[in-house]
């Protein structure tokens, strides 16, 4: 054969292995949407597998200022900050983000990241579906989740190729429960005593709160800046991935939270952060930034 010969066969090999490329991931996203539809009906229906959805709570459909007294202090403050009296209560969110996550736990490999996110607060739960981009054409799905008590967080190469799957109730639901409560001045009527949640005082720049579903309770700490708005929140526990063979150890866990923006009438902050506190020091994993925003209100 022909060097022109052999090169007509580099090509036509070189054109296939593209063609199942784009195949390959046309396939994955249609099989991921799929699942990721599923599993929103489960999360708008508060069901999986047939458990259903806890009782609607008596909540009024509107905030009033009353609620707030006896509160800690910082924590009344807070809400005079972000609310205004009179504010509908909150039933669902909706958000785009984008960002960078770090993929190893023992060194920097930093990966951009856009995704897509839904949170209802009836009975609490979100739906996080994310598209990290390991390398240029070759994106890893991943869903992040907590839906009627049920934790998950499914990482799929090309939608196909499962990387990661873990999901169920005990350690995985309560650390997928906590993400849902340290995210909640994302949509912050969530937060109030009518809808739940438990203050108790620690000092004028901090708080705990208190929040149950079902068998799991969570109490975290809130910590305010001077202008009146969460900074930071902190759990003294959550289960993370230690070392190459990815044993589950109990850290603190640290979110950070800043530039606050009206929204709504509410003020939410856009940009958050996800850090582990290791015994070396606090070691950010995530950081995101709200692209778009938007509420479901009670009628």
């Amino acid at each position: 054969m022909t060097l022109l010969g052999w090169m007509g066969l580099a090509l036509a090999a070189l054109v296939a292995l593209v063609a199942l490329a784009f195949g390959l991931r046309a396939l994955g996203a249609a099989r991921w949407a799929e699942m990721i539809r599923t599993h929103t009906a489960e999360l708008d229906a508060g069901s999986v597998g047939g458990q259903g959805r806890l009782p609607a709570s008596a909540s009024p459909a509107r905030f009033d200022a009353h609620e707030l007294d006896g509160l800690p202090r910082p924590v009344q403050r807070y809400f005079r900050q972000v609310l205004t009296d009179g504010q509908p209560i909150i039933a669902a969110a909706s958000l785009e983000m984008a960002g960078t996550m770090n993929m190893s736990a023992t060194a920097e490999q930093w990966k951009p990241f856009t995704s897509r996110q839904r949170v209802v607060t009836n009975r609490p739960g979100f739906l996080w579906n994310a598209q990290v981009f390991m390398f240029p054409g070759l994106p890893a799905h991943v869903e992040d989740s907590y839906i009627a008590g049920h934790g998950r967080l499914i990482a799929k190469v090309l939608g196909l190729i499962t990387v990661a799957d873990m999901q169920g109730e005990g350690e995985i639901a309560r650390g997928e429960f906590m993400r849902y409560f340290a995210e909640s001045p994302w949509y912050p009527t969530a937060l109030l005593p009518s809808q739940g949640v438990r203050w108790e005082a620690v000092d004028n720049a901090s708080a705990r709160a208190i929040l149950i579903d079902g068998p799991i309770s969570l109490t975290l700490l809130f910590r305010f800046n001077d202008a009146g708005l969460i900074a930071s929140v902190r759990a003294e526990a959550r289960g993370a991935r230690a070392g190459k063979d990815g044993v589950m150890v109990m850290l603190p866990w640290d979110c950070a939270l800043s530039d606050y923006r009206p929204q709504g009438g509410m003020l939410i902050p856009m940009t958050g952060e996800a850090a582990w506190v290791r015994p070396e020091g606090r070691k950010v994993y995530f950081v995101g930034h709200v692209k778009t925003l938007s509420h479901e209100f009670l009628p």
